[in-house]
């Protein structure tokens, strides 16, 4: 019987871990205590097992637990509420791993699209990706769709909505795919290339694919949703062949989540169908260490269990003059974002990007 195993830090005195170990496992799926579970196919088909617990701290441990893979039901929801669904409420917990069988991936695809089909659609193939984001909230459609055209003429591969851009009473859905699609398909035919624009889906399930429908109609190149906003499930499904374009996963509210960020945004957004993952850079805006950024690229861009690979975009403050330190950290197989610090150039704002362009041009000679 295929098992799937996670690792979890739990914060414990010593004498009490074994018993926070049992009740750990056995929340996660039967939520009852053992002397409860009176059914023998229960306890033999259902309950998992503790693998090792091995102390990393004064009061800190390390489990590792294994759960039979049917408890997930191969189904996205039911996947996260195993892998931490009522264990996520109890402060002293993180999910920190997760060992999956080769048999959850028959369900659970990956990128649709991945790598190799996104450089495809800029028609990019030997160098790093560019992309920046359409910000701030407030301006009106055209002024978003001047910038798209502004940041197209530069040269940028992608061009993107910010994930604050939603369907505003000062600026809806409609008109900002509409204008900013129609601006970059003007900066493409004046300069030959294939810049992309990524617009921002999201609100209800109903809403997303309203969405949804709209964008592919007019033609964009990719869509971008927040998976912990919008919900993990329909990235799943919007992966496995609704969407039909590729998308760009964003962490907004991943940290709401007591779950490593290579875990939730490497490997859980990339094995729910995220063709490129966006994430926090060390060194920016946010706390991401070295090691995460590290193990986040490395996760989006496997390959095992079959699946495409997924690039990795590092973003959150990066700025032009860091180009060189990104891409030698992360190597030519990155989408870079960047956006304030593109935006801040005002009048300037084409020849920075050019600037830009040519930067990761030529240091992804050297990669």
């Amino acid at each position: 019987m295929s098992q799937i195993i996670f690792q979890y830090t739990v914060r414990s005195e010593p004498s009490a871990i074994q018993e926070r170990a049992e009740a750990l496992l056995l929340e996660q799926t039967v939520e009852l205590p053992r002397k409860a579970l009176a059914d023998s196919w229960v306890n033999e088909h259902i309950v998992g097992k503790v693998l090792e617990v091995t102390r990393i701290g004064e009061d800190f441990f390390s489990l590792i637990i294994s759960h039979p893979l049917r408890t997930t039901a191969l189904d996205p929801a039911q996947f996260l509420n195993v892998a931490f669904g009522n264990s996520s409420l109890q402060p002293d917990v993180t999910l920190d791993n997760i060992e999956a069988p080769i048999e959850l991936f028959a369900k659970f695809k990956g990128p649709k699209f991945g790598i190799e089909s996104i450089r495809a659609k800029v028609g990019v193939q030997h160098r790093a990706l560019t992309c920046t984001a359409l910000k701030p909230m407030g301006l009106p459609a055209d002024r978003l769709a001047r910038l798209a055209y502004d940041f197209a003429i530069a040269g940028l591969d992608m061009i993107k909505d910010d994930h604050g851009l939603a369907d505003h009473e000062f600026c809806s859905f409609q008109s900002r795919v509409e204008e900013c699609q129609t601006a970059v398909e003007k900066a493409n035919a004046e300069t030959g290339l294939s810049t992309i624009y990524i617009p921002n889906l999201i609100g209800s399930p109903e809403t997303v694919y309203k969405q949804l429908e709209f964008a592919r109609q007019r033609g964009v190149g990719g869509i971008m949703i927040s998976p912990m906003l919008v919900g993990p499930a329909l990235l799943h499904e919007l992966a496995d062949g609704k969407a039909g374009l590729p998308i760009f996963a964003h962490p907004a509210f991943g940290g709401a989540m007591r779950i490593a960020p290579q875990v939730l945004l490497g490997q859980i957004f990339k094995w729910f169908g995220a063709d490129a993952v966006i994430f926090p850079h060390h060194g920016g805006r946010f706390s991401y260490s070295r090691e995460t950024c590290l193990k986040l690229a490395e996760f989006s861009r496997s390959t095992s269990h079959g699946l495409h690979p997924a690039f990795p975009v590092p973003a959150g403050g990066i700025k032009t003059s860091r180009v060189r330190e990104v891409l030698e950290f992360y190597g030519k197989e990155t989408i870079l974002l960047v956006g304030g610090s593109l935006l801040e150039s005002g009048s300037e704002l084409v020849a920075k990007a050019k600037e830009f362009v040519a930067e990761v041009a030529e240091v992804s000679k050297s990669l």
